[in-house]
């Protein structure tokens, strides 16, 4: 396929570009950047004489394969990355399957993602990661790494079969859904990580503090009479996790910050030169527990959303380059499994199609972030995270380069419709939110995998050959 994409505002950031201009793509390569560019004259390919003798000599004319995408107005970034979704595949594919969660990761302008252990099974042993693998190459138009657990059964008891893992391509080890409790295990599973070089992914949260907790512990929990989570829930776990990286050398990432004193723990240990990151999600950057009118199980995930200051943080975090980058938690679940209270329902909300219009109208409007480092959270600050681009290149848009590219209009203004999403989840708490930014096109080795649906190509008079 040749795609011309003509006019877009470039933005990569590795190289800290940011102009006006057009990229020609063939073959699934950036091939060309510059001014004025032109589709190259269609190309032939030979194919066998039918049996008749009729065709053109036996060439075949490809004409239906090109494609020129108007892209005036809109940002042209480099694919985005997702390091935290829960595709719920195998065991508990009601909720989400491959398929439905790489559209929809599609849809919301993501050309790779890394999907959570915790399905059932777990993902523990090299068999159960291929599973997700050959699935992923055969179902999804897009990048699907498989994370792997940390222990058996994400049990906190025995040490999974990591070197495994990885052998078989995962590029992290994580118990996300919970902690590992055991200190001793913990820092085990950091010192092979370390010698793998890969990171631990963490969900910091000591679980004998949740004590059946659904929110944030403050006055918005008294009011609604709902038990809280306290910040030194997530907070106690990871400043343990930060001294285990310090002592074993790990790789760590700190997931779903929810904390303006884990923002300051990761500040504090960038500074003592640890390999320590951090993202924060769309839900902790936009609401706080005030948002929380009533005993809404939309409203209800782990970590919670929490105060003011809380968001402020994490806001600055991102601003100051702290935080390293934004995953959207993406956590799908049944309609039946997000009824009635927040002390019964499940934790978790959908984010893969929200995340990009939340980030432009919260974080690019308000000018806390630039648009040059909204790609930089969104596309190369994940992809170093875990180190994608030794399997997927370098993840700029240049000459030579995989085109991985996703296509944004920042000043689209819509409503969400949870509705429309492709996720099987509908759970979110931004339903009928008024926002601005959408995602227009994605494109994942040089094929659309998905385009919107007013977004209009514009055909080339066939050029002479």
């Amino acid at each position: 396929m040749q795609i011309l994409i003509k006019q877009g505002r470039l933005l990569d950031p590795i190289s800290s570009t940011d102009k006006v201009t057009d990229i020609l793509i063939e073959d699934g390569y950036v091939t060309k950047i510059g001014d004025k560019l032109t589709l190259p004259a269609p190309k032939k390919r030979d194919r066998a004489r039918s049996a008749s003798g009729s065709g053109n000599n036996g060439d075949e004319i490809i004409h239906d394969e090109s494609r020129i995408i108007n892209a005036s107005g809109c940002f042209v970034m480099p694919g985005l990355v997702d390091l935290h979704v829960h595709l719920r595949d195998p065991g508990l594919t009601y909720k989400e399957d491959i398929g439905t969660g790489a559209e929809a990761a599609a849809r919301g302008g993501f050309t790779t993602i890394c999907a959570m252990p915790n399905t059932k099974p777990v993902i523990d042993t090299p068999d159960k990661l291929n599973y997700v693998r050959f699935k992923s190459a055969a179902l999804s138009p897009i990048h699907i790494m498989q994370i792997g657990a940390a222990t058996k059964g994400q049990k906190g008891e025995e040490l999974a079969d990591i070197a495994g893992m990885v052998d078989a391509g995962a590029p992290a080890i994580s118990e996300d859904g919970k902690s590992v409790m055991n200190a001793y295990l913990a820092r085990e599973a950091f010192r092979v990580a370390a010698q793998l070089d890969i990171p631990v992914f963490c969900h910091c949260e000591d679980k004998n503090l949740v004590h059946g907790g659904v929110m944030n512990d403050d006055e918005n929990a008294e009011r609604l009479g709902l038990p809280g989570i306290s910040s030194s829930t997530e907070d106690i776990i990871a400043a343990r996790n930060i001294i285990l990286a310090k002592e074993t050398g790990a790789r760590l990432h700190l997931c779903h910050v929810s904390t303006k004193d884990s923002v300051e723990m990761i500040r504090i240990a960038k500074a003592k030169g640890l390999k320590v990151t951090g993202e924060v999600c769309p839900h902790h950057f936009t609401l706080t527990s005030d948002d929380i009118a009533r005993d809404d199980p939309m409203f209800k995930m782990n970590p919670p959303v929490r105060t003011k200051a809380d968001r402020a943080a994490l806001i600055e975090g991102l601003r100051d380059g702290t935080i390293d980058c934004i995953s959207t938690d993406h956590a799908p679940h049944a309609a039946n499994e997000k009824f009635g209270s927040m002390r019964t329902s499940a934790f978790g909300i959908v984010g893969l199609e929200t995340a990009v219009p939340l980030a432009v109208t919260y974080l690019l409007e308000p000018g806390i972030l630039s648009p040059l480092d909204l790609a930089r959270v969104m596309s190369s600050g994940p992809a170093a995270v875990a180190d994608l681009t030794r399997q997927y290149g370098d993840g700029r848009i240049a000459e030579g380069n995989p085109a991985d590219i996703v296509i944004i209009d920042p000043a689209e203004e819509w409503v969400i419709d949870r509705g429309k999403f492709a996720s099987k989840g509908r759970n979110t708490p931004f339903n009928g939110w008024k926002v601005r930014g959408r995602v227009k096109c994605t494109i994942c080795e040089g094929e659309i995998v998905f385009k919107d649906g007013g977004f209009e190509f514009v055909r080339e008079t066939e050029p002479a050959f």
